[in-house]
């Protein structure tokens, strides 16, 4: 397991990105299953940075674990903001068009889309979502 804990700042989305990504290559991860672990891990990162402590900073730690049979990589995000299950809200109606949808919603909705497995609890004041992607797409 290896982990990352920075301030939850929207400018240190570059910075895990490049934690994660570094772990991915470690694996031969093909680029199509980075590319799909990037977009969680940015559209994860960016909610705890915007709203986990709003409108103070807070730290969130990133880590990382791998798994075998099949190949397969977790991620698991941890802040101490605000309780919020991002997974409680319904998945939006991409049906309709993007005038009669309501707002927001539709990052943690390709997050669930994309991933293989995506949990979240709330333990001992801290968030905890985690994100799983298998690697032998």
């Amino acid at each position: 397991m290896k982990e990352l804990t920075v301030d939850a700042t929207i400018e240190n989305v570059s910075k895990v990105l490049e934690f994660v990504n570094a772990q991915l290559e470690q694996l031969d991860c093909p680029m199509r299953t980075q590319r799909k672990v990037d977009v969680a891990v940015e559209e994860i990162f960016s909610n705890i940075a915007y709203y986990a402590y709003n409108p103070e900073t807070g730290s969130a730690a990133v880590r990382v674990e791998t798994a075998e049979n099949p190949l397969a990589v977790a991620i698991t995000f941890i802040d101490s903001g605000i309780p919020y299950d991002p997974l409680a809200k319904a998945d939006p109606d991409i049906t309709l068009s993007v005038d009669e949808r309501e707002i927001g919603g539709l990052g943690i909705y390709m997050v669930k889309a994309t991933m293989d497995e995506v949990s979240y609890e709330y333990q001992d004041g801290q968030n905890i979502l985690r994100i799983k992607k298998n690697i032998s797409e």
